[in-house]
């Protein structure tokens, strides 16, 4: 069916969007732990008992809920301000310098320290920054000097992935994950402080990601050696695995789309040609791998390297992912493709991933769209749905905390 009606820049439709933010921060309230730090919420909203403090789900809700406090919601900024606690403090190595990926009840740290954690905190910090929460802007510049010090590789132009917890030994493995969600805190770090230098990283970043998919078919290689050369089977004995499953990750593809749409639209980017046929491609790449392949609507998890699915389960941050990806080259372009597929995105996402009952997105769905658990067992944050409803609402540039700041506050 072909919509005629834009939704990406419909007012009546933004205010749906707008009311459905302020739902899922509804939801999510409970999330602050007096401890420090948010924790990980459970299918009604409510913490899941003994699960250990995590850098990951703190930082995304001190993310959430700085936005919140700009979007002038009650009670958003203490939440925030009480997930950020965990990362200055029970979460934060003072001995060894950075952030623990968990910390449990009686402060027993997880070991390692992840590309991957350490690049939420910094969007954390950033994000806490604009929304001027006490302490915020030295958290930030700590993290921006730990990140700079331990995780950027400025031969490459690429991060590494994994330390142990001394900082002492790099494990061999390279992912594009961590790299994937280092682009938007470097963006993001440059909306805030203005400091170019961060977009400069970030766009060696992308141009990397861009060469390589390009030489895969627009489908993106995940895991790499220390010489950053493909492992194009890495997995293939744990399929589904929550952040480094085998095969090309559909969502990534699209979530790519949009970061790189973030980086041409900045002082640096310039709209190069570039970054937007990049974009396109990697869109275009993932409808086709991705969407209702199998008979029914959503985006399977994975495919392997000719495009056939290897996870057929929906995870709901793929479906969100590609509806922010969607917004953003209808933004660009003004092309109908781009605004049809947003609203059937939404309207997907209505049919099957929002609950109704007792709020927030179902995290991952089976083939059949049945609601299930073997990857993302309840709801742990609001990161991907919360961001859904802001991003067809502000421009392109400067990243989301900023844009929401001078845009919707």
């Amino acid at each position: 069916m072909i919509y005629m009606s834009v939704w990406p820049t419909s007012q009546v439709h933004h205010r749906w969007l707008d009311q459905h933010s302020r739902d899922l921060l509804a939801f999510g309230r409970r999330t602050a732990d007096p401890g420090g730090g948010a924790r990980w919420l459970d299918a009604r909203g409510l913490p899941v008992p003994g699960r250990p403090a995590s850098a990951l789900i703190s930082s995304r809700m001190t993310h959430v809920y700085g936005i919140g406090a700009l979007l002038g919601v009650p009670g958003a900024g203490p939440v925030a301000a009480q997930s950020m606690a965990g990362l200055t403090g029970r979460l934060r190595d003072t001995v060894h310098g950075g952030w623990f990926s968990a910390v449990t009840d009686d402060g027993t740290p997880e070991p390692g320290k992840s590309c991957y954690d350490h690049a939420f905190v910094i969007l954390a910090a950033s994000t806490a920054t604009q929304a001027g929460l006490p302490g915020a802007a030295e958290l930030l510049a700590d993290a921006c000097a730990l990140f700079l010090e331990r995780f950027w590789d400025d031969r490459t132009g690429m991060c590494v992935d994994t330390w142990d917890t001394s900082f002492t030994t790099l494990d061999e493995y390279r992912g594009i994950n961590a790299n994937m969600h280092t682009v938007e805190a470097m963006l993001s770090v440059a909306s805030v402080t203005g400091d170019q230098a961060w977009t400069e990283r970030a766009l060696r970043i992308c141009r990397f990601v861009v060469t390589t998919a390009s030489a895969h078919h627009w489908r993106i290689p995940e895991h790499y050696d220390s010489a950053w050369t493909p492992i194009l089977e890495f997995n293939a004995d744990k399929p589904d695995h929550p952040f480094k499953p085998y095969g090309a990750t559909i969502g990534h593809g699209l979530e790519w789309s949009r970061l790189l749409l973030h980086a041409a639209a900045s002082p640096l980017g310039g709209n190069e040609e570039w970054l937007t046929t990049a974009a396109a491609e990697l869109f275009d790449r993932a409808v086709t791998d991705g969407w209702a392949v199998d008979g029914n609507p959503g985006f399977v998890y994975t495919t392997d390297w000719s495009g056939r699915p290897v996870v057929r389960d929906r995870m709901h941050w793929v479906a969100a992912e590609g509806i922010n990806a969607a917004a953003a080259l209808h933004a660009l372009t003004g092309r109908q493709v781009y605004a049809d597929r947003y609203r059937e995105w939404w309207d997907y996402s209505a049919e099957f991933l929002i609950d109704h009952e007792h709020g927030s997105w179902f995290h991952q769905l089976d083939a059949a769209n049945v609601p299930t658990d073997t990857v993302w067992p309840g709801k742990a944050d609001l990161y991907h749905a919360f961001q859904t409803t802001l991003g067809p609402r502000v421009p392109l540039w400067p990243m989301l905390a900023t844009a929401v700041d001078q845009h919707l506050a």
